[in-house]
């Protein structure tokens, strides 16, 4: 019975019968109800779905507007990523979480969720349990941050490039991102994802940086699908006769995001929620809680803009 609910929860992520945002409840309260039988492959499967469907969101951008977009909000990013990194660091030590699962929790928070932690997670040594408990934390956050900020948005009236922004910035996983600002409207959808896989690139310098002070040999691992997105892009801006076709990647792309929203619900369950622990929650908590105002604030005020 539990696999047939599984597997009837992914058909109608992947079909679009469900929203991103019921996608992830329908996966939180799979995950949280029922022992999950497809824990690894959910695991894995969401990964490669991930990075898929934001390939085939490539074929909805536009070139130009993504350079724009990219290269007016490095600045932010620089400084952003800094800025949390340092805090998360300090918030770490504050509430003595270890050592490891802190600047997990960091990079996280930081960059880009769920990649950032699998791509530092070797080059700082840290074990299964230390992955398990930052992953844990940033996904539970995640998933609040992408039932929570659209409504935030609605309250105070952010137009679709300002939402977009704060999505990008604020929201851990990339899934997330495109889930809260597709729900918001195309132009934050444009936004978010431009913004939050340019952040995700800085996953390299931190990496290489992170390598050097550890003297580690560990591979950094490059983010790929990245550059697949823009040549995606570069076919929708520049070859019109693949408009047809573009159109139908674009689509698949949503919905294989919501199907991913659906797969990281279903890994958080009481027993993840246990391993996580208060102190790697509450540094998690407090550090999302920060950057989030701290960025909404900025581009309220229109001190960060597009």
């Amino acid at each position: 019975m539990t696999k047939n609910l599984f597997f009837l929860g992914i058909i109608l992520a992947a079909s679009g019968i469900l929203s991103p945002p019921l996608a992830l409840a329908a996966g939180l309260a799979y995950g949280l109800s029922v022992a999950h039988g497809y824990h690894l492959e959910a695991r894995r499967l969401s990964k490669f779905l991930l990075q898929a469907s934001v390939v085939c969101l490539g074929f909805g951008m536009n070139l130009g507007q993504m350079i724009r977009v990219g290269r007016s909000g490095f600045l932010y990013t620089a400084l952003g990523i800094t800025f949390a990194m340092l805090l998360g660091i300090g918030l770490a030590y504050a509430l003595r979480v270890g050592k490891i699962p802190g600047f997990l929790i960091s990079a996280g928070t930081a960059i880009c969720g769920g990649s950032a932690i699998a791509a530092m997670a070797p080059i700082i040594q840290a074990d299964e349990q230390q992955v398990a408990v930052s992953l844990g934390t940033v996904f539970i956050l995640n998933s609040v941050a992408l039932l929570l900020f659209p409504l935030v948005g609605y309250a105070l009236h952010l137009t679709q490039q300002q939402f977009g922004l704060w999505a990008a910035l604020a929201i851990h996983d990339t899934s997330s991102v495109v889930g809260a600002a597709s729900k918001y409207g195309a132009a934050a959808l444009t936004v978010g994802t431009t913004v939050k896989l340019a952040r995700a690139l800085w996953i390299v310098p931190l990496a290489l940086i992170t390598a050097a002070v550890k003297r580690s040999s560990s591979k950094v691992k490059l983010p790929w699908f990245i550059l697949f997105f823009c040549l995606a892009a570069v076919v929708n801006t520049y070859v019109p006769q693949s408009a047809y076709f573009s159109k139908i990647f674009f689509t698949l792309g949503r919905y294989g995001l919501t199907a991913t929203l659906f797969l990281i619900g279903t890994s958080i369950s009481r027993t993840a929620l246990q391993q996580v622990g208060w102190r790697p929650l509450a540094q998690g908590l407090a550090l999302w809680i920060i950057v989030a105002l701290t960025s909404l604030y900025f581009i309220h005020v229109g001190f960060i803009s597009l």
